[in-house]
């Protein structure tokens, strides 16, 4: 019985609690398991899910520039291919996906997930997940009201490193006292004066058009695609319309190192420092802070993040913060932990600081590694619906982040209701928590 034949027999379909029930009958392993899949943005780090993806069936290919889609079908030669992201999702169902895997540009990201949520797709999507406040927070409700029945995943792979659960250990057994603090940084910087004038015309193939999207329509310049496979997002993801910059980029990868280990909802409020405001550009030097209110095993915390140089203080001045690119930094009153994405120290600090009231939790109680990041996800569609970064969890982490650069543009501490999704002391900003469309596009189609 092939896989739409079996979705679709009315005894089983009535006692089945998930579209994907199969997947359990059978073993998620089972060759005829399958997952149908497609891929939406076929380079650079949409390549790097080649071999992930492999292992599935990919139904359909979709990209903006024909030659990208091309090298897509050289991996997976049976796939059907599309421009328009929007028009491979219409034809979801002809085509029996289960689910996509988004490597777009940033500013598509909310766009193509929601209007994926709607059609019964998991989802599986690059980050940043969204661009704006309003992005993240309607991502999040649509993924809220459906989570019973899909598996999404947002691309967070550092998640995987088992130091990730080595610190929330370390914090949750408490070596550093009872935790008050916690900050991430990261140190790229890429200045830019502006957006792009006007030069020459789009390749053929290259359909400029549906690369801005909902993006405001800004003239074409090779520049912004001049980057390598993997990294072209450099090009453009610093421009206030494409992207947000080092906050959404490795911003999201390193702040993960916190939001693990801290267990923290929405903040209540946010304030901000950096160079000028850019109306073009999002900042490359800015630091961000962050309150959160106590939860059920820690008091109220303090998140920050530091970017494009900016560091907090150091805890010892032989503690060098400036020879780690990307890190995180939690502070106890008893000591601090000092980590990057696989590695970590403890700095006991006090009189009290003996480590005696510190026991290691017992070899069988260690969290179990992740494992492989993309399987995760596979696994989740075929049944567990679960999976380490979801849009519930990394939803709430990135508007987070991205309420940091709206108290960067508000220039002022802002005190935030996050069940209302409203700034409560300066009405203004609220007008910074979204952004305009293009005429045409949607963000729940």
């Amino acid at each position: 019985m092939n896989r739409r034949k079996f979705i679709s027999s009315t005894a089983l379909a009535a006692a089945a609690p998930l579209v994907l029930t199969h997947f359990n009958v059978f073993g998620s392993n089972a060759p005829s398991n399958k997952l149908n899949l497609a891929l939406i943005g076929t380079w650079g780090r949409g390549e790097a899910h080649f071999d992930s993806l492999a292992t599935q069936n990919v139904a359909a290919l979709c990209d903006v520039n024909e030659e990208h889609l091309a090298f897509g079908l050289k991996k997976f030669p049976g796939a059907k291919t599309y421009v328009d992201w929007r028009k491979l999702l219409d034809d979801h169902k002809s085509l029996g996906l289960d689910g996509i895997v988004i490597c777009t540009a940033d500013h598509t990201h909310a766009f193509i997930t929601n209007w994926a949520m709607n059609r019964g797709l998991h989802v599986y999507c690059e980050k940043p997940l969204a661009n704006t406040v309003e992005e993240a927070r309607r991502v999040r409700a649509n993924y809220l009201s459906k989570k019973h029945k899909l598996a999404t995943q947002v691309g967070m792979q550092r998640h995987a490193f088992p130091n990730f659960n080595r610190v929330r250990e370390l914090i949750h057994d408490g070596v550093i006292g009872e935790l008050s603090a916690a900050y991430a940084w990261g140190n790229r910087q890429l200045r830019k004066p502006g957006y792009l004038p006007a030069e020459g015309e789009p390749p053929a193939g290259l359909h400029y058009d549906l690369w801005l999207g909902p993006a405001p329509f800004h003239p074409y310049n090779p520049e912004y695609f001049s980057g390598g496979p993997g990294a072209n997002c450099l090009q453009w993801n610093m421009y206030w319309d494409f992207g947000n910059g080092q906050v959404g980029d490795m911003g999201s990868h390193t702040m993960d190192l916190v939001w693990n280990a801290v267990d923290a909802g929405l903040p209540t409020s946010a304030e901000a420092t950096g160079e000028e405001f850019n109306p073009d550009v999002s900042p490359v030097t800015l630091e961000t802070h962050f309150e959160h209110p106590a939860n059920h095993w820690r008091g109220p915390l303090r998140v920050s993040w530091y970017q494009g140089g900016a560091l907090p203080n150091t805890p010892k001045e032989y503690v060098d913060l400036k020879k780690i690119g990307h890190g995180a930094m939690f502070k106890g009153t008893k000591g601090f932990i000092v980590a990057d994405f696989e590695t970590r120290i403890i700095l006991p600090v006090g009189n009290e600081a003996d480590l005696t009231y510190y026991k290691p939790r017992p070899k069988q109680e260690v969290l179990p590694n992740l494992g492989h990041f993309q399987k995760e996800w596979f696994d989740a569609c075929k049944g567990s619906l679960k999976t380490s970064c979801d849009f519930d969890y990394s939803g709430k982490m990135i508007e987070q982040m991205l309420l940091g650069l709206v108290a960067y543009r508000a220039g002022k501490k802002i005190e935030y209701d996050g069940a209302a999704g409203r700034v409560t002391n300066a009405p203004e900003a609220n007008a910074l928590l979204s952004r305009h469309y293009r005429e045409g596009w949607t963000l729940n189609g």
